[in-house]
């Protein structure tokens, strides 16, 4: 083919310790041209610059380096996007990895739609949640929402569950989808794979879904973005990520229904993700920033913020009072218990 099938875009910064496994699991096998790995260096300061190039010197058919200063994680994401030469685009960080079985029922999938009429603009599959020291993975599917191996527009999808949500390892896009939507995530902030997960669906007309646990999301390591102590420091990048995703949301009719549907299903969620690390802070004045936080909702717009506070999880979120702050965090350590997602 003239151009591979597949970019994956691994954003890695100081990850030597986990590189290996994640390029590792993107080409130990030989799927010819069907792949491209570009690995987008940004501005480490430890071996993966190095341990990147070694890759690209066993494999200069299928690895690229690129070496930039730092950006963060929206600027490497930005960065590979610009350079994929891939019909279609999945991001991998560098402490993650993918299952070998579904890398091969994935490829099969993307050269039937690459030699159909109309390739469809996403394809959702399955990840895991592969949390250090616990045994028994979480695997979020989407097999109640959407049925699997068929061209679905996004009035075919049943409701999502209160808690589930199509997050980056979920997501492959069309390249030409993605740059069609002209996003460009912010630099220098954390979090804004929610906003890589939102803000280019209006851009896509037609899905599919693959049911295979593809991504396998690592988490526990110290010091990851994800952990409830880092992201309650975080706290006001996880605002501005919600912010732009507000400002990002098409009003109602402007969308199909069941795509509006879901965006309004999504921000709420991630409405309330912010909201318990506002309130898990233990901080007065993160309590009025809550406050703020879904005023700001109906400034961006009205039917916008009404329709995302008419969800049960935004009704919930917003129980009054020092009784109120205690069952949310009660509720967020059950649920993390459960789940084991941070």
């Amino acid at each position: 083919m003239d151009s591979p099938l597949l970019t994956f875009i691994i954003p890695a910064y100081n990850m030597a310790t986990y590189l290996g496994r994640c390029v590792g699991s993107l080409t130990a096998a030989d799927h010819g041209d069907a792949i491209e790995v570009i690995i987008v260096d940004d501005g480490s300061t430890d071996d993966t610059g190095r341990l990147a190039d070694i890759w690209a010197s066993r494999k200069p058919d299928v690895v690229r380096v690129i070496h930039q200063t730092n950006k963060g994680h929206g600027g490497a994401v930005n960065t590979g996007i610009d350079e994929a030469r891939g019909m279609y685009v999945k991001v991998v960080d560098a402490d993650d990895w993918v299952g070998a079985d579904s890398l091969d029922r994935v490829l099969t999938t993307l050269e039937s739609q690459a030699d159909a009429p109309a390739p469809v603009d996403l394809l959702v599959t399955d990840y895991v949640y592969d949390k250090l020291g616990k045994r028994n993975k979480h695997v979020v599917r989407f097999g109640r929402v959407m049925p699997p191996g068929r061209v679905l527009g996004w009035n075919d999808l049943h409701r999502f569950g209160i808690t589930q949500y199509m997050i980056m390892h979920a997501l492959t896009f069309r390249t030409a989808v993605v740059r069609a939507s002209g996003m460009r995530l912010p630099e220098h902030t954390f979090y804004v794979d929610f906003l890589y997960s939102y803000q280019p669906f209006p851009w896509v007309r037609t899905l599919m879904y693959l049911d295979t646990p593809f991504y396998h999301y690592f988490i526990g390591r110290d010091g990851q973005s994800v952990q409830t102590d880092v992201m309650i420091r975080r706290v006001d990048q996880l605002q501005r990520v919600n912010r732009l995703m507000a400002e990002a949301t098409p009003e109602p009719g402007m969308v199909p229904d069941g795509l509006y549907r879901y965006m309004i299903h999504f921000l709420a969620i991630n409405s309330v993700v912010t909201s318990v690390f506002l309130i898990l802070s233990h901080d007065p004045s993160n309590y009025r920033a809550k406050d703020r936080l879904w005023a700001g909702l109906d400034e961006v717009s009205p039917r916008i913020g009404r329709d995302v506070r008419r969800k049960v999880i935004s009704r919930a979120i917003n129980l009054r009072g020092s009784t109120g702050r205690f069952l949310i965090r009660q509720g967020y350590r059950i649920a993390e218990g459960m789940v084991g997602f941070n």
